[in-house]
């Protein structure tokens, strides 16, 4: 029996390498012949697997036959190893047909099945099966077989081909071909990096598809892992020491770690106003032990040098980390970030704005604030509230602590709050700007606006009227509203005297903060506004009125003096109450922010030239943005790197200018020799060199509309309109409208909060 299994064997090996043969011999032949081969070697494999018996006699007698025919072709020797071992995978397969797996073929693109190993054809280019015990799995050599089929190759050279032509038409024929050969190479990677942020995308939250919550219900569930609580103090080395009238002292640990928050400003200006000063050293004595108050009864003799020389050095020295330590650092915060600074709210994962509690410190306040220099304690978890759902994990305090208290409060967005203790405010942590709440909160903001947009004519008829209203209450009503629609003023809210700074808005304004002007620099009834409004920032204006206006102001002022009320009869509970019944949900505020948009949509269509290029428009788009900040007085200092920044850019400026200047002289230059030589290369020579200046003049252009608008906006803050009072619909209508990239509108962040406006607004939008 053995014997004939070896003898049969000799002969299926010898039929192998005879059909091997014949193959190789027909690959050049046309692609219907070898379809019929193909054919006829498919029924021989299925004869085989049912009559293995019989045909083993029948391929006894044509490998006979056959093995003649071969020996007088005279067919080459030098591929016989490589076709035993084909006839040793001919073998594998055949047992894998016989076994019924006969799927595992992959059809080409002429719609039938390859027969088995016709991809070795690649043999002529000198390749060499690998040897037996390196032979690879049946699946691996048809993967290999199918990447390289012939017509699939020949179609993706042709697209290659194609791209190449294109580059070439592109560049003007100066495409380098080893570039080119890479980016061939790195085709299918730029495809993965377009795919990636497509999933991101995908897997944003597109809550404003939705269906809103009921009026008042905020969310359903809420979980979150609570704060992050201030590192507690850790004391000054031995060798940095403090002084009291020229000799050194040991100050206790909770007297010193107020002593090093004055420290670290003794070089800012806080530090020498008086009220800061007297603040600061009333607060610190509560720090200290009776002996240490005893000894330190006057701030002036304290000599904190040597701690604010260690917080100099300790700040020098972050800035000198090694990038190891700054990677170390950012690996720290991202974990903490991913453990507190994400909430799960109605089962999506929300980002939370601010998950760490301010550290203890002096108070500073705005302008000359009357607590400037308190001292604001640490917060404990004992003076922390909690928020979250009932059915939610409740975050756990801090080892040896317990919370305040724990809520269940679905009517309110914030997570957690305390109440400090310098001025008695609630503070919360709240979510991300782009989270749902935040923007389910803008987007109604904005809707409102627009529906004061139906009803403003009627409103400013309205106010009109009651300027002649024989009730001074009403009259005082009238003109108040007045400021707040033309001049974008804030209300104003009641306070406590000396309890915050003295900051007003248009109810509370005093006689002192206007002056009467019946003509002034050629206009005729002109209001001088000069106060000090939100964070101290002071609001000075001169206004002409209306005639009616001017007249009600006068009689506001008789017999009044400059630190009375300007509008004695109303107040800002008085105003909203009316506004209420004019149009539901209106305030001040949604005059501001309706007054902010429409500004911004009528300068947007005055300023933008459609022939302009793209640094141009977003010159004018900063022109309309910088009429609204002007409008809503949001100012600001200088930046104190300014005139060095300018000086850069002008340098900046000037350099390029002289590039442009040579690449103009080169282009003369190539010009003269292109009317003497009058060829093609000195042709191309002149298109590329006129290329060249074309490019440095859009530069230079980009330079001076960059240093034009930095000049423009050095004390306008553009960024509180940007982002609180200007619907962003508009911005990104216009951007579609004129093929202005989002992104030079709004940075990552800003696209994040207003995704909801990127999505929903087209070029058509109108506020």
């Amino acid at each position: 029996m053995s014997g004939d299994h070896l003898h049969n064997d000799s002969q299926i090996e010898a039929d192998f390498r005879l059909n091997d043969s014949h193959k190789h011999k027909d690959k050049h032949k046309d692609r219907e012949h070898r379809h019929k081969e193909h054919k006829k070697d498919k029924e021989k494999d299925r004869e085989k697997s049912k009559h293995s018996n019989s045909e083993h006699k029948d391929s006894e007698k044509k490998h006979k036959e056959k093995e003649k025919t071969k020996h007088k072709d005279g067919s080459s020797e030098k591929h016989k190893d490589k076709h035993k071992d084909r006839d040793k995978e001919k073998r594998k397969e055949e047992k894998i047909r016989a076994s019924g797996d006969a799927k595992i073929k992959k059809e080409k693109e002429n719609g039938f099945s390859s027969p088995p190993r016709i991809k070795d054809e690649p043999d002529d280019d000198g390749y060499f099966a690998p040897p037996k015990e390196e032979i690879k799995p049946l699946k691996r050599p048809r993967d290999e077989d199918d990447a390289d089929y012939k017509p699939k190759k020949i179609k993706t050279e042709d697209i290659k081909k194609e791209k190449k032509r294109k580059l070439e038409e592109e560049e003007d024929g100066k495409l380098k071909k080893p570039k080119n050969k890479d980016k061939d190479k790195k085709v299918p990677e730029p495809d993965n990096k377009k795919k990636k942020p497509k999933k991101e995308e995908e897997q944003k939250w597109k809550w404003w598809e939705e269906e809103r919550y009921p009026e008042g219900i905020k969310w359903k569930f809420l979980e979150h892992k609570g704060p992050v609580f201030a590192p507690p103090y850790e004391s000054l080395p031995d060798n940095v020491k403090f002084y009291y009238d020229g000799k050194v002292m040991k100050l206790s640990p909770k007297a010193e770690e107020v002593a090093t928050f004055f420290a670290k400003m003794l070089d800012h200006e806080y530090t020498t106003k008086e009220i800061f000063r007297k603040n600061f050293f009333k607060d610190w004595r509560k720090e200290m032990t009776n002996e240490e108050k005893n000894t330190i009864t006057s701030l002036s003799k304290c000599d904190f040098n040597q701690m604010s020389q260690y917080f100099k050095a300790q700040s020098e020295a972050r800035k000198q980390m090694s990038k190891e330590e700054k990677l170390k650092i950012k690996e720290e915060n991202e974990k903490l970030l991913k453990e507190y600074g994400f909430c799960i709210m109605d089962n999506h994962r929300e980002r939370i704005a601010n998950f760490k509690i301010e550290p203890p410190g002096l108070f500073r306040g705005r302008g000359n604030h009357p607590k400037m220099g308190m001292l604001k304690r640490r917060i404990m978890p004992e003076d922390i509230i909690i928020n979250c759902s009932k059915d939610a994990k409740v975050p756990s305090p801090p080892p040896g602590h317990k919370w305040k208290e724990v809520r269940h409060d679905n009517k309110v967005t914030w997570l957690v709050s305390w109440t400090e203790n310098i001025q008695g405010s609630i503070k919360y942590i709240m979510l991300n700007p782009s989270s749902r709440i935040k923007g389910e909160k803008d987007w109604q903001k904005y809707e409102t606006a627009r529906r004061l947009k139906k009803c403003v004519d009627k409103i400013r008829n309205q106010y009109r009227e009651d300027w002649k209203s024989k009730e001074m209450k009403v009259r005082q009503r009238a003109v108040a509203l007045y400021f707040i629609d033309k001049l974008a003023l804030r209300a104003g809210n009641e306070k406590e005297e000396g309890e915050t700074a003295d900051t007003v808005g248009c109810c509370s304004l005093r006689v002192e903060h206007i002056s009467l002007h019946p003509e002034l620099d050629g206009q005729e009834y002109v209001v001088e506004f000069d106060f000090l409004g939100k964070d101290s920032i002071r609001y000075y204006n001169k206004v002409p009125v209306e005639k009616r206006v001017f007249k009600n102001l006068q009689l506001f002022m008789e017999n009044k003096q400059p630190e009375d009320d300007l509008f004695d009869r109303l107040n800002t509970g008085i105003l909203n109450k009316h506004l209420q019944d004019l149009m539901e949900g209106l305030t001040a505020k949604v005059f501001r922010t309706y007054n902010a948009s429409i500004t911004l949509q009528q300068q947007l269509k005055e300023l933008t030239a459609p022939d302009e290029n793209i640094p141009a428009k977003i010159l004018s788009y900063n022109r309309a943005n910088r009429a609204v900040a002007i409008l809503c007085n949001h100012q600001r200092a200088p930046p104190k790197t300014f005139e060095k920044s300018m000086m850069n850019l002008q340098s900046k400026i000037d350099a390029k200018k002289d590039q442009l200047a040579d690449a103009r002289r080169d282009l003369k230059s190539a010009k003269a020799d292109a009317k003497v030589m009058k060829d093609a290369k000195t042709k191309k020579v002149v298109e590329s060199k006129k290329k060249a200046v074309q490019r440095l003049e859009e530069q230079l252009m980009k330079l001076e509309v960059q240093a034009t608008d930095r000049e423009e906006n050095k004390q306008i803050a553009l960024g509180t309109s940007k982002l609180n009072y200007l619907d962003p619909r508009i911005s990104v209508a216009w951007c579609k409208k004129w093929g202005v990239p989002i992104e030079k509108i709004y940075n990552k962040t800003q696209r994040e909060k207003f995704a909801w406006a990127i999505d929903m607004a087209d070029e058509d939008y109108e506020f």
